[in-house]
């Protein structure tokens, strides 16, 4: 590629950033970063009244969190900005003015009741898709049907108008999608798309053609639903003498459901208990509030490494990528055409994979903040011995802490399945054997010391340690699984584990007999 990579991620404030805008920002990230080129990001927010107060913060929240950073964006201008469309209102209209003076555009001057008079005369005359086009605009109240002197009187009146592009009848539009090929519409399938509102504020059509033109925009990457646009779009370019310069498109797939039944939604997302939002989300108007992956406990680096996947395979067996080693291995060529099932448990096991490659050392820190909460303060060296016999159990840094609590907080209870399965005599003379030796041993207690003092306790008795093996765990934890049960011991501490036997031989006793 000779000329600079320069895509862009383009979302309207309109709520909250969904998982999809996410990988449609990685994409064009891992895109340009790969080509040695620029990422930049423009906040699409001419329709005021779908805008919604913190979502353009969400925005940058979201792609600071994963670690996307634009090259160029509303909060680090380049020489291409304004980047709000919202302050670049006054530069569309003098392109929809080149196009109508070209012949490619038109002023129409039609109110809604007539409108709906026009969709309810091709309804009863039944068309399947009524609509202003080639046709239908012969028969409307427009700069094509009107007087010369009549348009002008209009105009200067002051009367409503919108502009709109005049859509060739009957001529193939062609477009090589980098993902699809060759696309090809047939013009008359097309409607005449309004390009300027009667308010003078441009439609999504021509001020993202316009805004993708003036910033040097050389791939657009976007999602499967943009695709019906794109005929359009390719007119756009053509009508306004930018064809040679059009960026190259790639449409993505989309993200289905966990059964592939269609397209992931927010509903989808509550009804099988998974976020749909990076982030936490607030909804300022009813104040529900939508937990984001973040809070769940996804690491930014596995939640990317997942979405990377999600219509995209470096083409060998690898899963575990970086954002570097991804912008190295990205390719447009291994995007997939059909849509992607979203698998959740996927997701978990990517974040179980980065959790387990952390350092003990970083580690500990999440569960000392854990702790914090708790009211309960240990020092590092302890923190780091118990996420390290608890980190092959955990899918999230609040697991270490949930599912850990046993080695800092003493059973209360017992389960109940194990104590009336496995809790007998034989458990009672190990464990009291057991205890008698842990209250007399002086030396280092180590792992190898408390099964050595286990084992004899056990054999002195001629009993096998099999088979009180997990009542021995239940007296200790309270529950029949878990990590090593001499790590355990250890981390626990002689003197704790003495009480914890004590209390669960006096509890447990009577059930015993």
């Amino acid at each position: 590629m000779n000329k600079e990579v320069r895509v862009r991620f383009a979302p309207s404030p309109t709520g909250a950033l969904h998982i999809g805008g996410v990988r449609t920002a990685l994409y064009n990230y891992l895109f340009a970063k790969k080509h040695g080129g620029k990422f930049l990001l423009r906040i699409e927010d001419t329709d005021q009244t779908r805008f919604v107060p913190g979502a353009e913060d969400y925005i940058r929240e979201t792609l600071d969190w994963v670690g996307i950073q634009p090259d160029e964006s509303p909060w680090n201008q380049g020489e291409n900005g304004p980047y709000r469309q919202s302050e670049r209102k006054n530069i569309y209209m003098e392109y929809a003015w080149d196009l109508i003076e070209k012949g490619y555009a038109y002023y129409a001057f039609d109110t809604p009741d007539e409108l709906d008079a026009m969709r309810q005369r091709l309804t009863a005359a039944r068309v399947v898709s009524p609509q202003y086009n080639a046709i239908t605009r012969t028969q409307m109240k427009n700069s094509l049907t009107l007087p010369e002197d009549e348009v002008k009187e209009r105009l200067a009146s002051g009367e409503p108008y919108v502009i709109r592009l005049k859509v060739p009848r009957k001529e193939e539009i062609r477009l090589n999608d980098m993902i699809r090929g060759w696309v090809m519409v047939h013009s008359n399938t097309l409607d005449d798309k309004v390009l300027m509102k009667s308010d003078g504020i441009p439609t999504y059509h021509l001020a993202n053609i316009v805004d993708d033109h003036l910033m040097g925009i050389t791939h657009v990457i976007r999602g499967e639903e943009w695709l019906p646009s794109a005929p359009l779009h390719v007119l756009l370019y053509r009508y306004l003498g930018w064809e040679d310069s059009m960026p190259q498109f790639a449409h993505l797939p989309l993200l289905l459901k966990p059964d592939g039944n269609g397209k992931l939604s927010k509903r989808d997302a509550e009804k099988h208990g998974f976020p749909i939002f990076p982030l936490n989300w607030e909804d300022p108007k009813t104040g529900e509030i939508s937990e984001g992956f973040k809070e769940q406990g996804y690491l930014p680096e596995a939640f990317i490494n997942f979405l990377a996947f999600l219509g995209w395979n470096p083409g060998d067996h690898r899963e575990i990528f970086n954002l570097d080693e991804l912008i190295e291995a990205f390719s447009v060529e291994r995007i997939g055409k059909s849509g992607t099932k979203f698998d959740i448990n996927k997701a978990k096991w990517f974040n179980e994979q980065y959790l387990k490659a952390k350092s003990n050392h970083d580690l500990a820190q999440y569960l000392m903040e854990d702790l914090k909460k708790e009211g309960i303060d240990i020092l590092q060296a302890k923190a780091e011995k118990i996420v390290n016999i608890m980190k092959e159990r955990a899918t999230f840094p609040g697991d270490l802490w949930n599912e850990g609590r046993f080695l800092l907080i003493a059973p209360t209870g017992f389960d109940q399945k194990i104590v009336s399965k496995k809790w007998n005599e034989d458990v009672v003379t190990v464990l009291t054997t057991f205890k008698e030796k842990l209250e007399h041993f002086k030396g280092e207690f180590t792992p190898d010391a408390a099964k050595s003092m286990l084992s004899e306790s056990a054999e002195s008795n001629e009993i096998k340690l099999g088979k009180v093996m997990q009542a021995v765990r239940l007296a200790a934890t309270g529950v029949g699984a878990g990590p090593d049960l001499m790590e355990i011991f250890v981390i626990i501490g002689k003197d704790e584990l003495i009480k914890r036997i004590d209390f669960a031989l006096n509890k447990l006793e009577v059930k015993a007999k």
